[in-house]
């Protein structure tokens, strides 16, 4: 191969093919060489050319080869000063990934090498000079053509959307319908029958687990496991190549799921990780940003350099308040929605990336960067509201338009169906959107993202049927995982064939998923809770790649009525949009939101003394429609016995039954008495007989 050296430029950074050749470019204030690596296939030991870039613009080192072409591998060497001390650790012995990598070459093989630090031999601080280029991953330059056709996306409005997280593998890892050579792929979640499964249900969004390539970590390699979730970034531009047919085919297939999935109607949303990075503490791999700008990307500690500020549990912060740190986040946000056409993000730990010095600051730089950029405006961006240092949790604080994950919603809703008394005022703020944390002045009520399971923690199976975690298979003697999940189990912990125990947890899952679905906000649902999908007691399955996580699409029994009864639940969310208001009550006189009333079980109008009342059996909602023959009544009754409900005079409206989980199925029909018996832990919902819904 024939290629001449050039300047280059400074921008764009990483790798980029014009149709001529490549220019590369590469940020690195500390560094006083560097040398582009071009490796001639993925199981070459070393480096076929060594190429010095031959010019520095800034911190930024450049250079261009004509004749270079997509698919070449390639890595960088960064030469500068080694001193932990001073928070510098550039060893050009370590290869290393290029942050701004489109498409991964070759994934890692973990060795000793890989550690600059060399802590087994009592040498900490001092550099390790072993080359790491037969065991490091690998870039791959990317060719950007794809014939998006007339790709749109949905553009779903909040009040519609209905959130379904899912892991790319685990949906269709066991589904008898996709191809064998597809399943656990991005063809395979964007084939047919994955699709049919999508717009039958319901839902309108897709979120997935992470799709950055990613790298296990190697305590769970050692003990045969694997980092399943992906929550371990290596690549924040890059699809991991795991869910691709072939590394070579990785962007071009996730481009054809984005395309297919628009197609059908459905948002693609992707769960990503910019708080940390797979390199984890000082004594964890050097495999990109440690080697390259080690002081610019992470947050050391002040008080000592060699060392990381850990508010992720992960073993470093990435540093955000460095505008290059900024940069690359923002340069990869645009990435996947320009070029990869996504429709939004749910950020992991996001209080993380909003750390100052170091308190959280969720007006500053990191979401003003984000609210102000015009390429990110109109997507959808979500935010888990919390980290795990002093000050991260902070449910209700990001501003609008974020969205953010309502861990309240979940912890209530669980308490009140495992029958926990004094529930019911709490349950009752979240069925209204939490507005105790949302209604300001600039927040919409669709803030709450609601959920009751989510990939971290029981599915909804194993939420009625296990008391207690089941993790040892995890291999950390079962000290991983939440301890308190408010979970119940029915009567017998783990699997049975009690018939009694097997309808109880049946019915708890119906009253739950009712719950959530009638619940004012955004919905989240968890792949496979439709079909009964268990993990075993296992409520921390993050290493788990196995059936553990995948979704057992064999029909079991009650399966179909299950995912029957979801279907339902969402048709009559999406005919009443009283259930799913955009704005809290008290808005402009002009244009008034009906609040919910609250009844207790004798129809009358909850009390301050009926909220706090420890022998009250039941809760009565009533969501006011645009007139009073389009209003939506829900009963629930959490007690272990059934009870009997006066239902309430709306003027006279007749109430006509759609759900029952404590009865399921039942045939709509209108009630002509004034009361209504539920059955234990179950939910009852009623439209007016005159309402759009009733004749569907």
């Amino acid at each position: 191969m024939h290629v001449t050296l050039l300047a280059g430029t400074p921008e764009p950074l990483g790798a980029t093919w014009d149709g001529r050749g490549v220019n590369f470019a590469l940020f690195s204030e500390p560094a006083t060489r560097v040398d582009l690596c071009l490796f001639d296939g993925q199981d070459a030991a070393v480096e076929s050319r060594r190429i010095a870039l031959p010019e520095q613009t800034g911190h930024v080192w450049h250079g261009y080869l004509t004749g270079l072409q997509p698919g070449q591998l390639y890595g960088y060497r960064v030469d500068g000063p080694y001193d932990p001390a001073a928070g510098h650790r550039c060893n050009p012995a370590k290869l290393l990934f290029d942050p701004y990598a489109r498409q991964v070459g070759r994934t890692l093989t973990w060795h000793d090498a890989l550690l600059d630090e060399r802590r087994a031999e009592g040498t900490g601080g001092e550099a390790d000079h072993r080359d790491t280029a037969r065991w490091a991953p690998l870039a791959m330059v990317s060719d950007p053509t794809f014939r998006w056709k007339d790709d749109r996306p949905p553009r779903t409005p909040w009040s519609d959307t209905v959130l379904y997280e899912l892991h790319v593998k685990g949906f269709t890892g066991r589904h008898p319908d996709v191809s064998p050579t597809l399943r656990g792929t991005y063809l395979g979640l964007s084939s047919d029958p994955a699709i049919d499964h999508f717009t039958s249900l319901g839902i309108t969004a897709v979120e997935l687990l992470p799709v950055h390539q990613h790298v296990s970590e190697r305590a769970l390699v050692d003990r045969g496991l694997t980092n399943y979730w992906g929550y371990n970034t290596l690549g924040f531009l890059a699809p991991d190549v795991r869910y691709a047919t072939s590394p070579e085919t990785a962007v071009v297939e996730f481009k054809t799921m984005v395309r297919r999935l628009h197609a059908a109607g459905l948002e693609v949303i992707l769960d990503v990780v910019y708080n940390h990075t797979a390199e984890g503490d000082r004594f964890g791999p050097t495999l990109s940003w440690r080697g390259i700008d080690n002081a610019s990307y992470y947050r050391l500690h002040p008080d000592d350099r060699g060392a990381y500020q850990d508010f992720t549990g992960c073993g470093n912060t990435l540093d955000l308040r460095h505008p290059l740190v900024r940069r690359l986040i923002v340069d990869s946000l645009r990435y996947w929605v320009d070029e990869m056409h996504v429709d939004g993000f749910r950020f992991d730990l996001a209080s993380a990336l909003t750390r100052e010095q170091p308190d959280v600051n969720l007006a500053g730089a990191f979401c003003r960067t984000l609210l102000d950029d015009p390429v990110l405006a109109g997507v959808k961006l979500i935010a888990e509201p919390w980290d795990l240092g002093v000050g991260g949790y902070q449910l209700g604080g990001f501003p609008q338009p974020f969205r953010e994950w309502n861990d309240r919603y979940r912890d209530t809703a669980r308490r009140f169906w495992r029958g926990d008394p004094g529930q019911a005022t709490d349950l009752a703020t979240r069925l209204a959107g939490s507005r105790d944390l949302f209604d300001t002045a600039e927040r919409p009520a669709t803030s709450s993202v609601n959920f009751v399971t989510a990939h971290d923690g029981f599915t909804l199976a194993d939420l009625v049927s296990y008391g207690r975690k089941r993790n040892t298979a995890n291999g950390e003697q079962n000290r991983d995982g939440a301890h308190e999940n408010y979970s119940s189990n029915g009567g017998v912990d783990g699997a049975t064939d009690d018939p009694v125990v097997l309808e109880r947890r049946a019915r708890r899952r119906r009253s739950l998923l009712a719950t959530l679905l009638v619940s004012h906000g955004v919905p989240m649902l968890s792949a496979g809770d439709e079909v009964g999908r268990t993990q075993q007691g296992n409520n921390n399955a993050y290493c788990q790649d196995s059936e553990t996580n995948w979704v057992d699409w064999r029909p079991h029994a009650n399966t179909e009525r299950l995912r029957a009864f979801v279907q339902s639940l969402l048709v009559f969310r999406a005919a009443h949009p009283s259930l799913r208001p955009t704005r809290f009550p008290g808005g402009p006189a002009a244009d008034p939101v009906p609040d919910i009333v609250w009844f207790d079980c004798e129809g009358h109008d909850m009390t301050p003394a009926g909220w706090h009342d420890p022998r009250a059996s039941g809760l009565a909602m009533c969501v006011p429609g645009a007139s009073d023959d389009d209003a939506v009544l829900v009963l629930l009754n959490p007690a272990d016995r059934p009870t009997t409900f006066r239902l309430p005079d709306i003027h006279g409206v007749l109430w006509r039954l759609r759900f029952d989980t404590a009865r399921d199925p039942v045939d709509p029909r209108q009630v002509s008495k004034a009361s209504y018996e539920v059955g234990e832990h179950g939910v009852a919902i009623f439209e007016t007989s005159d309402s759009p819904a009733a004749n569907t």
